[in-house]
């Protein structure tokens, strides 16, 4: 089994260097966060960008300000159910410096589980792409992806 991902990095980049379909992404995810258009539908058309290229970067491009002031990430975790596999997982979160706020793990149907952990990372000791890159490497994680942060 192969991991995809497990070189994802994060890069602090320039607006002036951003692709125009990127900007109208952010600019439309302000207008949903604002309140200011109430469907996906309404921003996109607000700010002249197509849907499939607003989903495309979405979960991809951040505000600069929004990365350093939100503490709190939420990963979604496809797993193999296996005996003490959400303890070991936890632990490694833990291990991180992370604290764990909440758990949800659906029940296992044909040998897999999902998993969701929101987690404060203040205190986190090590960068999110080696939190990351720690986890995909435990041999029961089939997949692990940042859902959102926020706070």
């Amino acid at each position: 089994m192969t991991k995809k991902g497990l070189d994802e990095k994060f890069y602090l980049v320039r607006e002036d260097i951003l692709p125009e379909a990127m900007k109208k992404t952010l600019d439309a995810k302000e207008l949903l966060e604002r309140g200011k258009a109430d469907s996906v539908w309404e921003a996109v058309r607000q700010v002249d960008l197509s849907r499939s290229a607003f989903y495309k970067y979405r979960d991809t491009v951040f505000p600069f300000h929004t990365v350093v002031k939100e503490r709190i990430i939420t990963l979604f975790f496809y797993l193999e159910d296996r005996s003490g596999t959400l303890s070991e997982l936890l632990g490694l979160v833990a291990s991180c410096r992370c604290n764990i706020l909440t758990i949800h793990q659906t029940i296992p149907l044909q040998g897999r589980a999902n998993v969701t952990l929101s987690l404060n990372v203040t205190d986190m000791d090590v960068t999110l792409d080696e939190m990351l890159a720690r986890l995909k490497r435990l041999e029961f994680v089939e997949k692990v992806e940042v859902l959102g942060s926020g706070a």
